[in-house]
């Protein structure tokens, strides 16, 4: 019996993880890590620093990381190696953390969706709600780790190098232009509103564009510190979220789902902490969490309160396992333990809140 059940147990961890390759891995991590590549790389520090630096003005930097959010159709995992990409480029620990929470939280398609299956409140709930725990999360990390950060501000990074004579003669928009590009091919391999044959050809010809820009614009060095820096996030977080999507499946054959959903029938503290926990752990795909909400925990039946469905759409694709796994890496053990937390509680709160609203 025991031994049935740990087969049973690995085989749903595999089947988790084939879903997740095989649905992800060429729509979405793919295209993400090239873009990661070129923040790494090409991006001047600079830019980055004057919408995301530590010392760039609040209504700014909170702004743009708490709704960029709306135009990637990314989920928990696909947000991480352009957080990565950010951080390294020396992006401050409160706005990076704002975008990795809004990436996947606030998805227009989800909003929009969420609106259409769950309920218009829902839907505004959430969205209002996403912005407002990412600004909060952002804040509440750069005040507790912004003075640590800062001593590490004159250090370089490595991969940037100086091409000072060169750019002078590209285009100062070309490397918008090409990241555009490659944002681009990202939204259209993850999109559902068209078909694949269509999808297939565009996303071709968005490709044949970034290779003409990148061959005609940029140095040798240029190209391979780009696609160095493409292959270095790829080799650190890539087997990560192998292994992490593979443990979230076992504990998903683990999890009771029938006694999960007799919890949730209010929005008490309790209701919706085992909401956001539950949510932090598992996987929930970009806009599959609209139907797991729905109809696995019952939302739509009534058999879920307003508020644990509240706490599950904000950690659920903000968070998972594996994603948590990979921030431990990224920023250390310390930082990832806050914002994973904060994630936790405000998320929490946030149910707690509207459930309190909407009775």
């Amino acid at each position: 019996m025991v031994v049935e059940t740990i087969s049973a147990a690995l085989q749903a961890g595999l089947a988790t993880l084939l879903e997740y390759l095989s649905a992800h891995v060429l729509t979405c991590l793919i295209p993400a890590f090239f873009i990661a590549g070129a923040i790494s790389s090409l991006l001047h520090r600079e830019t980055v620093l004057k919408y995301f630096g530590a010392d760039s003005p609040k209504w700014l930097c909170y702004s743009v990381a708490a709704t960029s959010g709306t135009i990637l159709a990314v989920c928990s995992c696909t947000i991480l190696p352009m957080f990565a990409g950010i951080s390294k480029r020396g992006a401050g620990i409160g706005p990076a953390s704002a975008f990795l929470f809004s990436g996947p939280a606030i998805n227009l398609l989800a909003i929009i969706l969420t609106a259409r299956v769950l309920g218009l409140d829902l839907g505004i709930a959430r969205a209002v709600a996403a912005v407002s725990t990412a600004v909060v999360i952002g804040l509440i990390m750069a005040a507790i780790f912004e003075r640590s950060d800062q001593k590490c501000e004159a250090a370089p990074p490595a991969a940037e190098l100086d091409y000072a004579p060169e750019e002078k003669s590209r285009p100062g928009y070309m490397t918008g232009l090409f990241m555009a590009v490659l944002v681009a091919i990202l939204l259209i391999a993850t999109t559902s509103l068209i078909s694949v044959p269509v999808k297939a050809a565009i996303v071709g010809a968005l490709i044949l564009i970034a290779t003409f820009l990148m061959k005609t614009y940029y140095l040798p060095e240029e190209r391979e510190a780009f696609l160095g820096e493409t292959w270095w996030l790829t080799k650190r977080i890539f087997p990560l979220l192998i292994v992490g999507t593979f443990i979230t499946g076992v504990i998903g054959y683990f999890l009771p789902v029938e006694w999960v959903r007799s919890v949730f029938g209010t929005s008490s503290f309790l209701a919706c902490f085992v909401a956001s926990v539950i949510g932090a752990l598992l996987y929930m795909p970009t806009l599959l969490e609209v139907p797991i909400v729905g109809t696995l925990f019952g939302y739509s039946t009534g058999v879920t309160a307003p508020g644990p469905a509240l706490a599950l759409l904000l950690a659920g694709p903000s968070l998972s396992l594996p994603n948590m796994i990979v921030i431990w890496r990224v920023i250390g053990p310390k930082k990832a333990a806050v914002y994973i937390s904060l994630v936790v509680i405000a998320s929490t709160l946030a149910g707690m809140l509207y459930g309190e609203i909407v009775s």
